[in-house]
């Protein structure tokens, strides 16, 4: 592949697969076979008489393989486990990309590059400082080197917790979870510093872009989306916006969800009795009209059946006592009226 089809307008475009690497095992075989040959040579010719000049020679040749290029032959070993990745530069330029499982052989020295060995993918955040860490759970103290291999696992990136305003104005504390993989390890590697770091920074990006287009709350009878009846369609929003935003970086966003919704503590009370007023007048307004409809249907069965006339004084007191019993809070007190309402 040429360097002018590797490079697009977002910078580096996919990845230069290297399909046919030499196989490792034959050479591991191999190149350990020359060295002991070497040096079963170099040994003979240091005891066994010969000509100075020959005998030189065949010294030199010897130890070169057997004691410096062999050794240094062995640093282009590579191990490729499932779902794993190495970029590899040689002298600065992009050399290509191991993406399958085996054991392979390439150019002793290439260096692999991985920006983010040293950032969690879970949190966004910096592991260490140095490249080189302790093993807390071994009790020996053996010490690991970060691997430059780059992970193509569906990874879950959970964000932390931020305050954004949603389309009233209202502040409100909201965390989301993605779930992403990288799926162009070159992209990952060179167009971004830090691939891990970048997402999780446009995460926050998205996020409030996304969360300014909707309400946190909104009425059923309109029929709005809001952030908390709506959560499908606003994941939805939020993962084909982060999707446009990491697409330079090789990443495919396979699901962005909300983990955790609330108001802001400085106005979490006062939304809460707006809620609760919501609430009870809501429910007022649903008693009442069955209240009403109730009141209607005695007055209407009374009059068919001609059980008892009533003039309008009287039905407005009936209506009033039926209405005072079906909407009140408490139970009502009968009173017997012993005598006329006249």
């Amino acid at each position: 592949m040429s360097e002018a089809n590797m490079v697009s307008s977002h910078g580096y475009g996919t990845d230069k697969v290297l399909d046919a690497p030499n196989n490792g095992m034959r050479f591991l075989v191999i190149n350990t076979l020359l060295i002991i040959v070497c040096i079963v040579g170099f040994i003979f010719c240091c005891i066994w008489p010969m000509g100075i000049l020959l005998k030189a020679s065949l010294i030199t040749v010897f130890s070169c393989y057997g004691f410096i290029i062999g050794p240094i032959l062995y640093a282009g070993l590579k191990v490729i486990k499932p779902k794993e990745a190495l970029v590899l530069t040689l002298f600065g330029r992009y050399y290509g990309t191991l993406n399958r499982e085996g054991f392979y052989f390439v150019n002793p020295f290439v260096t692999a590059v991985n920006p983010a060995a040293n950032t969690d993918p879970t949190t966004g955040n910096p592991k260490a400082k140095s490249s080189i860490e302790v093993s807390k759970g071994a009790s020996n103290g053996s010490i690991q080197l970060a691997s430059k291999k780059i992970s193509l696992k569906a990874m879950t990136l959970n964000n932390e917790k931020q305050k954004v305003n949603d389309s009233l104005g209202n502040p409100i504390i909201i965390g989301i979870v993605v779930i992403w993989k990288v799926v162009d390890s070159a992209k990952a590697v060179f167009n971004v510093d830090n691939y891990i770091e970048f997402l999780s920074i446009q995460c926050d990006s998205a996020l409030r872009n996304v969360v300014r287009l909707f309400p946190y709350d909104a009425s059923d009878e309109l029929g709005e989306k809001s952030l908390r009846g709506s959560s499908k369609n606003v994941a939805e929003d939020l993962k084909v916006e982060l999707q446009g935003k990491v697409d330079i970086a090789g990443i495919e966003i396979v699901e962005a969800r909300i983990t955790h919704l609330s108001y802001a503590p400085e106005i979490a009370a006062a939304m809460l009795q707006r809620q609760q007023a919501s609430a009870i007048i809501a429910a007022r307004q649903m008693i009442v009209e069955g209240a009403v409809g109730m009141v209607e249907m005695a007055l209407n069965q009374l009059s068919e059946h001609k059980i008892v006339e009533l003039d309008d004084e009287r039905k407005a007191a009936m209506v009033s006592n039926l209405l005072v019993v079906l909407c009140g809070n408490k139970d009502a007190q009968p009173i017997i009226n012993s005598g006329s309402i006249y």
